[in-house]
């Protein structure tokens, strides 16, 4: 069973390193499949075994292996990461059911991986990556929630948020929050339901509040800077679904 756990552990470090690619070129447009990884500086073509996740970043010291310019951190972190989420999500029990709802959650957890990296780089939510975690989701609590609490949460996720920054612009002639914050909501709210979503939209306007308040006080942010909000949407959306005990008002949803 060890090796079994180690197996998974690596199939994460392999999918963390997909991520790093998409993560990379889905908000610039370009495709997740073709051409092959490249130096962005030098345009050396990465050879395969400077592709290993992690192993390759310890062997190149950080660098790339032509033109010596550093390779961002964040490369072996996202694979770590996705690698210790793999291990900590599979089930003791090969289960068919249970590897199926590791299969789920484990694509939610990549899918809010690449989101909280690519809005704090870009401030940007994909769409691309939002169908994606709504073709996922729909047929997941169409055979596991009842029809009430999946559609009222998806339309509440949606169309509160929608309503608040319409009424936003109204009154102060901008935008509050962007287009893939609030479709985020939606299929959070499918979710999580109508309470749990209420209190996403709650909490994580809290957590921004006090976190970009706290920036803007200590000089790292400009008050008339923008500041990415799907971080926050995120992080809480992780404690409800992965670890409710540590938050009970965020208990809506329980990994089962």
């Amino acid at each position: 069973m060890i090796s079994l756990y180690f197996l998974i552990f690596c199939f994460g470090l392999l999918i963390g390193s997909f991520l790093n690619v998409v993560i990379h070129r889905v908000p610039k447009g370009q495709s997740i499949v073709t051409p092959r990884s490249k130096c962005p500086k030098c345009g050396h073509q990465i050879s395969w075994y400077e592709n290993i996740p992690i192993f390759s970043y310890i062997f190149l010291k950080g660098k790339c292996s032509k033109c010596g310019v550093k390779i961002p951190i964040k490369y072996p972190l996202v694979e770590l990461v996705t690698g210790l989420i793999a291990f900590r999500l599979f089930p003791e029990s090969l289960d068919y059911y249970l590897l199926m709802e590791f299969v789920f959650f484990f694509s939610v957890a990549c899918i809010l991986l690449a989101h909280f990296v690519i809005d704090i780089e870009h401030h940007l939510l994909p769409d691309k990556i939002n169908i994606y975690f709504l073709a996922i989701t729909i047929p997941f609590v169409l055979f596991t929630q009842p029809l009430m609490h999946w559609l009222l949460g998806g339309v509440i996720g949606f169309f509160g948020p929608l309503l608040v920054t319409w009424l936003f612009y109204k009154l102060r002639g901008q935008i509050g929050l962007g287009g893939g914050d609030i479709k985020l909501f939606g299929i959070l709210g499918l979710l999580l339901g109508p309470v749990g979503v209420m209190h996403n939209i709650f909490m994580s306007c809290l957590l921004g509040s006090v976190i970009g308040v706290s920036l803007i006080v200590s000089k790292k942010l400009d008050k008339n800077s923008p500041l990415a909000f799907g971080p926050y949407i995120i992080i809480v959306a992780s404690i409800q679904i992965y670890a409710p005990s540590y938050f009970d008002i965020l208990n809506p949803f329980a990994l089962r």
